[in-house]
């Protein structure tokens, strides 16, 4: 069965929604929680296990495969208690339950236990019992989705420092903990294709279709744009794997890591999607059947379809309708909200306090990732506050202990990671020596700990002490966040989303397609201002390629207003003008250089 609501929590950090199951899942709300970090899993199992008095035995760093039990220790916790929630909401009494109750308000109001829940509530005697347990036959809980940054899979080593073999590698251990799992989900696959990765994948059943041609657990692909689909996609067809939905990610108007697109926007892209969606789908299946004919696998339903979903800068619920209505959308992704739903996520109280008076220029795209990659961060974090007390010091970059992103190899053969102690160290030296400029170390010294400071939260709110005392706190929401301001019930955000209430929000927030655009729009005039001096044919192409795509974009925008009435109209004729403004800026840079 599907989930019986529209939108689903993505996943936040390492930490922020690592135990939103336990939290929501009850309440049929799907949420994505990381599996990369194993001790933090390890810690937290520890401590649920106390919280719910299930046997806890500790899986040491020294067992094998210590890294991919302690996975599936964690999730089959979580399904554990998930199911103990579920089983307890179905015999709970509607007169006194909150809870029980809690399960259909929260319901979109088109949902048919919803409109039973209100004929119940207006009933008396027998048949009001009679629609109580009618009532009961709908309640299921969400999805325990987890999620695998593709690019986060380093090799690992043995004590005598030999390199492990490839199955042990950070991500492909990773899927190994949930495929052997209990987690009734669907795995998460971000940030690109890993051919090693998908590949794994084929040594599970439970990502194939059994005898019913059901397929037990999923492949979620989170996608910038629907080339992107399509390549990973066959890619996993051609092995037998069926993705059982596409979620779409703005590039920029995101919270975490940042994958810029080349200019191509959210509205476009859906657009593409929506008119290529049939085509997609037997483009896979029929890859898949080839496959699991050989294999000797039944195959799933032959009008079988991805869903497809959206996330990313979404803010009300005219948005939230128009996506799911226009571009005929089976969901939606809310992330970096429910960081102020203290009911859904694990945000400690230091942090939220900051995020609660934070000013707009205080959200911006850092260069803290280790990876490389723009991470949406918060200048006022704990975290950025340890990292500049220790350049103060003079004792820059952190003592890396989990080792999660050490991919550098510029001073060692063994890779290290750059937000570490020992290479900032090492880059410092380089500066002394006039090997390298102040610009590019000071760029690295802003590299943060993300190991540590992404998954701190979760233990700290719930009163627990992160290892080492390493009690800082990285947050990465993405830039929506500022337009919410408060704390919020679970119900008052999911009654937001569906527009049965409204959040005030910062009259300033343009529309999401807006924002995105806007996001775009500096980033484009950060790339050419970065590359100014060194105007290569590349570069030049690079460009104009981005200027393209950004003004075809905006083209069909100024079209799609004029068309389709999809929100109030001061909205509307606020677009038309944002859209014109933003189409002059566009065209008044940097012009082509033949």
């Amino acid at each position: 069965m599907s989930s019986p609501h529209t939108f689903h929590i993505p996943v936040m950090g390492l930490g922020f929604t690592v135990d939103s199951p336990i939290k929501v899942a009850q309440f049929g709300i799907s949420s994505v929680v990381s599996i990369m970090d194993d001790h933090l899993l390890e810690d937290m199992r520890r401590y649920y296990s106390r919280t719910y008095q299930i046997p806890y035995l500790p899986i040491d760093e020294g067992s094998e495969d210590y890294r991919a039990k302690r996975v599936t220790a964690y999730l089959n916790l979580l399904q554990e208690v998930v199911d103990q929630q579920v089983e307890v909401l179905k015999q709970a009494d509607f007169e006194s339950s909150r809870e029980i109750n809690q399960y259909f308000q929260l319901l979109p109001e088109q949902h048919p236990a919803a409109e039973l829940y209100q004929q119940m509530m207006n009933s008396e005697g027998k048949q009001r019992q009679v629609l109580q347990e009618t009532l009961r036959e709908y309640i299921q809980p969400g999805q325990i989705d987890v999620n695998i940054m593709t690019k986060v899979d380093k090799i690992n080593y043995n004590k005598a420092g030999e390199a492990l073999p490839r199955e042990y590698s950070d991500a492909l251990s990773a899927l190994r903990g949930f495929a052997k799992s209990k987690a009734k989900g669907s795995v998460v696959f971000s940030a690109g294709l890993n051919p090693a990765l998908f590949a794994y994948a084929e040594q599970f059943e439970d990502f194939f279709p059994d005898q019913n041609g059901q397929i037990k657990k999923g492949i979620i692909l989170k996608v910038s744009d629907y080339r992107s689909a399509l390549i990973q996609g066959r890619f996993l067809a051609k092995k037998g794997l069926w993705v059982s939905e596409f979620r779409i990610e703005s590039g920029l108007n995101c919270g975490g890591h940042a994958f810029a697109t080349d200019g191509l926007l959210v509205g476009p892209i859906l657009e593409d999607f929506k008119n290529n969606r049939a085509e997609l789908a037997q483009t896979l299946l029929t890859g898949c059947q080839q496959v699991w004919k050989e294999k000797g696998y039944t195959s799933i339903a032959a009008q079988a379809v991805p869903k497809i979903t959206y996330q990313g800068g979404i803010g009300n619920a005219e948005e939230n309708a128009f996506l799911l209505k226009h571009y005929e959308l089976d969901g939606t992704g809310w992330g970096s909200p429910f960081l102020l739903v203290p009911e859904a996520t694990s945000v400690d109280e230091d942090t939220l306090q900051r995020l609660l008076k934070a000013k707009k220029s205080d959200f911006y795209l850092s260069h803290a990732s280790p990876l490389g990659v723009p991470f949406n961060n918060l200048r006022t974090s704990s975290g950025e506050d340890q990292r500049k007390a220790r350049i103060a010091k003079n004792r820059p970059g952190s003592p890396c202990y989990k080792k999660f992103l050490t991919f550098s190899t510029e001073f060692s053969e063994k890779p290290i990671c750059t937000a570490s102690r020992e290479y900032q160290h090492l880059k410092l030296k380089q500066l002394d020596r006039g090997e390298v400029g102040e610009e590019e170390v000071h760029e690295v010294l802003e590299k943060d700990c993300l190991c540590e400071g992404l998954s701190a939260p979760a233990l700290l709110s719930a009163g627990e002490q992160p290892r080492r005392n390493l009690n800082a706190v990285t947050i990465c929401p993405g830039p929506n966040l500022v337009y919410f301001k408060g704390t919020f019930s679970l119900k008052e955000m999911v009654d937001h989303i569906y527009g049965k209430f409204q959040l005030q929000l910062d009259p300033e927030r343009p529309h999401v397609f807006i924002k995105e655009l806007q996001l775009y729009v500096q980033h484009l005039q950060k790339e050419i201002e970065k590359s100014l001096p060194e105007q290569t044919a590349k570069y030049v192409s690079y460009i104009d390629k981005f200027k393209t795509n950004l003004n075809d974009g905006i083209s069909y925008y100024q079209d799609l207003v004029q068309r389709v009435n999809f929100d109030a109209n001061h909205v509307l004729e606020q677009m038309k003008v944002q859209l014109k403004t933003l189409q002059e800026e566009v065209q008044g840079m940097l012009p082509t250089v033949s």
